[in-house]
């Protein structure tokens, strides 16, 4: 591994192959209809070891007790962390809570399929961060060619971004869906107001009647102008990119079915299930986090490309952006100290093969060295040769073996050194099922990382002191201790 962050007596990855015949089998597993593969990372027994005495020592299994028990996790907003409740874990009132929502959300989507809003073609779904991208990804992934309805998401504030959104909508057989958490949201609001003039200029007599609210504050988005009749709540312990599976999914459950929607969260039950019950050294999530730790911390590497060789999952790098990032992206403890430790490292990615084409010379060649995890399914989609899927899985597989492998040359810049990580996550097929287990995985492996540092993955406050420079520079607060920078460009823009 060249460059500065080479690591002197690290042992070689095919070195670990000949050395360990039994590596494969101790590093593979199939999980959901899932099969994972770590063998391809610098994970041994002894690591695996000392990995799981310092989950030991972190207390891991109270905290994914206190998780699945409905207790307080995220303890600078006093609350629980919900999300599981929507799968059918959690407390038993919580549990109901979550059962009696959904109930709800089905019967606004029967209304929706039995004409209660007359003939409906389109959805606008417009939120931000968590109440959108889970979302976005849903539809785009597994709505290709069964979505009965066409979903466009808005999140920009941009104007730009909500003419290209309506351009496809016909006014008069559109829903809008409007999901904050806070039903606060600037952008949000800026947007559900773009989309009442949208509709009032095309004649529709009662634009509100347009709107589904999604939302943990049901008298807000009352007061905004939404019928209580059409205001679906979620739990405050529900964090927006963990969201997906409440209230917040009614966009992709208009466009998939809740047949769809039912089978995304028995799925995602079943890697929970796997998760809370599976022993530390063969639990899928708890043993991803131990090769993110390790990479971060050992190996100093401060980034994880994921790369997804299908189109169809082309947006669950974006999703994993604001999963792992806003989660685990802390500076301080749970208590409130200093981690002193690596925390998360920037996650991103592109699709396979573009992303061969465009960036996997530094992944191969580079002085940095960038963990990379392969997400294929088995069986494609596409209408065409299924040579071409075939194709496409072969690409994912040779890039692993060619990072680990590398090839020598004399000549330095035909010289791979190889020794370069790699984890493969194969899909048997990309169903509702299959992707709420995928995405659940990804949940509980950002868990497990915040419990192995001692942060909370549950709050955000990072994201907040923008937001409100922004709100006071908007209501003209400009005030004397701004900096020179800033001061001239907003002279500069006029705004």
């Amino acid at each position: 591994m060249a460059g500065r962050q080479q690591k002197t007596d690290v042992r070689r990855l095919d070195e670990l192959f000949a050395d360990e015949p039994d590596r494969l089998g101790r590093l593979s597993f199939a999980v959901a209809g899932i099969y994972f593969d770590w063998s391809k990372t610098h994970l041994d027994r002894a690591l695996i070891d000392r990995f799981v005495e310092r989950a030991a020592q972190a207390s891991f299994a109270a905290a994914r007790d206190a998780l699945f028990a409905g207790e307080i996790v995220n303890p600078s907003e006093g609350r629980a962390a919900t999300h599981v409740a929507e799968r059918g874990s959690g407390a038993p009132e919580d549990v109901d809570l979550a059962t009696a929502r959904r109930q709800r959300m089905r019967a606004l989507v029967d209304a929706v399929e039995a004409g209660a809003f007359g003939d409906v073609s389109g959805v606008l779904h417009i939120g931000i961060g968590g109440s959108l991208l889970g979302p976005a990804l849903l539809v785009d992934a597994l709505g290709r060619r069964s979505a009965t309805l066409d979903v466009r998401f808005l999140s920009n504030i941009d104007g730009a971004a909500f003419d290209e959104a309506v351009k496809p909508l016909d006014p008069a057989t559109t829903l809008v869906v409007v999901v904050s958490k806070t039903f606060a949201t600037a952008e949000t609001l800026a947007n559900m107001e773009s989309a009442l003039e949208w509709l009032r200029s095309a004649g529709i007599a009662d634009p509100h009647g347009r709107l589904i609210g999604v939302t943990a504050a049901p008298e807000t988005a009352v007061v905004a102008g939404i019928d209580e009749t059409r205001v679906l709540p979620f739990g405050d312990g529900i964090g927006g990119r963990y969201s997906l599976w409440s209230s917040v999914g009614m966009s992709a459950a208009l466009a998939l079915g809740w047949d769809a929607f039912e089978e995304l969260l028995e799925g995602a039950a079943e890697m929970d299930r796997h998760f809370r019950f599976a022993e530390a050294g063969a639990n899928v999530p708890l043993l991803a986090a131990f090769a993110d730790r390790l990479y971060v911390e050992d190996y100093g590497c401060q980034t994880r490309g994921v790369f997804a060789y299908d189109e169809r999952l082309r947006l669950l790098p974006f999703y994993l952006q604001q999963l792992e990032m806003e989660s685990n992206g802390k500076s301080a403890t749970r208590d409130g100290q200093p981690v002193g430790r690596p925390t998360a490292p920037v996650t991103w990615g592109g699709t396979g093969t573009d992303a061969q084409h465009a960036v996997f010379q530094l992944l191969h060649q580079g002085t940095l060295l960038v963990p990379v995890e392969f997400v294929a399914v088995r069986e494609g989609d596409g209408k065409q040769d299924p040579d071409r899927h075939r194709q496409l899985l072969l690409n994912a597989f040779a890039q692993g073996a060619a990072l680990m492998q590398g090839a020598a040359s004399d000549d330095l810049q035909r010289d791979y050194p190889g020794n370069r990580p790699s984890v493969t996550i194969l899909l048997d097929r990309l169903d509702p099922r299959t992707l709420g287990a995928l995405i659940a995985f990804y949940e509980h492996r950002t868990f497990a990382n915040a419990v192995l540092l001692g942060v909370n993955p549950f709050d955000q406050f990072g994201v907040e002191l923008g937001k409100e420079m922004a709100v006071a520079l908007s209501d003209g607060a400009v005030e004397a201790s701004l900096d020179a920078s800033t001061r001239a460009l907003i002279e500069k823009a006029g705004v």
